[in-house]
């Protein structure tokens, strides 16, 4: 629609509606961004990225209704009113991090709102081969009857994009690209790799953590103790877990604290394996654990985590090479106990 073509009866209606109405749509998109997001932390087993809402832009409702619904409407003769149209007035995104997500995301939302209809653009690019593009899963909802309030636009059909990060990430790339339908050949099958890419990378993401869950589970089915299976191998993020659940049972071992300490560990002591890391804890544990003891009477409101049990226990086993497992402050005061507690 040029900006200096006067409004139609209809564009002018429409723009008192929408103008009278915005607060309610933002009201309603806020209820259904906090319903979906706490219908999604109570289901627990989906890694969201973000849930975001938005009402669409005035002026980019009326490009939609001319775009796709004018043209008849005007053929057919028969009164319209322009907001009846636009089922994505109110939109909102989850954006989760792995593609076999997408499924049990619209499963949840099919559990709880009436679809209206499904739009799966994964698999519509996916069927073809000359098409490019990569926006997820839009599902047109509307809250069951007794699930919410439904006065004001609350009740109303809402869109849901369910995209993992990979395709939220495509999706803003693509919006940059110009002129991507009539272009030459050659800029079409470039523009084709780059979506191939992006598909490859959502794979092999969700392969990575496949595989990542299939050591942790490998290394916890080692049943006869921390020494069974590879214990020449050299020390990694698997094998230490399964040390380290072996002597603190029960504790919920951070991935990123587990990844920095194992990359420090093999800082002090290149070459360290599995055996000699089991050895280490298994000889001195008895005496960081009266340690310990002495420090939480002395220190209330100190921490003496698993991790602070293992430096302890390192620095105690080779205070040369696991020198640098303390602090100094942590060095002297442990130090200071050792010679009025001798193991």
């Amino acid at each position: 629609m040029s900006t200096t073509s006067p409004l139609t009866l209809e564009e002018t209606a429409f723009h008192a509606w929408y103008q009278r109405e915005r607060t309610a749509l933002e009201l309603a998109c806020a209820l259904h961004v906090a319903r979906l997001q706490a219908l999604l932390v109570q289901a627990g087993d989906v890694e969201v990225a973000k849930v975001e809402g938005r009402v669409k832009d005035r002026d980019e409702c009326l490009r939609k209704f001319a775009r796709k619904y004018r043209a008849a409407l005007e053929e057919s003769g028969a009164p319209y009113e322009i907001q009846h149209c636009i089922t994505d007035l109110i939109g909102v995104r989850v954006v989760c991090l792995y593609e076999d997500e997408l499924a049990r995301i619209a499963d949840i939302a099919r559990a709880h709102f009436e679809v209206i209809d499904v739009t799966d653009k994964v698999s519509a690019v996916q069927a073809t081969e000359s098409s490019f593009g990569y926006k997820g899963l839009h599902l047109d909802l509307r809250l069951r009857a007794g699930a919410g309030p439904g006065d004001g636009h609350a009740g109303a059909p809402f869109e849901l994009q369910v995209r993992t990060i990979i395709q939220d990430a495509w999706s803003v790339l693509d919006h940059r690209i110009k002129y991507k339908k009539s272009i030459p050949p050659e800029l079409k099958r470039r523009i084709n790799v780059l979506s191939a890419l992006f598909e490859l990378a959502d794979r092999e993401f969700r392969q990575i953590r496949d595989a990542t869950e299939a050591e942790l589970r490998r290394a916890d089915a080692e049943l006869d103790g921390p020494e069974a299976g590879h214990a020449g191998s050299e020390l990694d993020a698997f094998t230490f877990l399964r040390i380290a659940r072996h002597f603190f049972t029960g504790y919920k071992f951070d991935a990123d604290r587990v990844d920095l300490f194992v990359e420090e560990i093999r800082g002090w002591a290149p070459g360290m394996t599995r055996a000699r890391f089991n050895a280490l804890l298994s000889e001195t544990l008895g005496t960081v654990k009266r340690y310990r003891q002495f420090y939480e009477d002395t220190h209330p409101q100190g921490s003496f985590n698993p991790f602070t049990v293992m430096r302890h226990c390192l620095y105690l086993a080779d205070k040369v090479v696991f020198h640098r497992a303390l602090r100094n402050s942590a060095r002297e005061a442990f130090e200071a106990w050792l010679q009025q507690n001798p193991a």
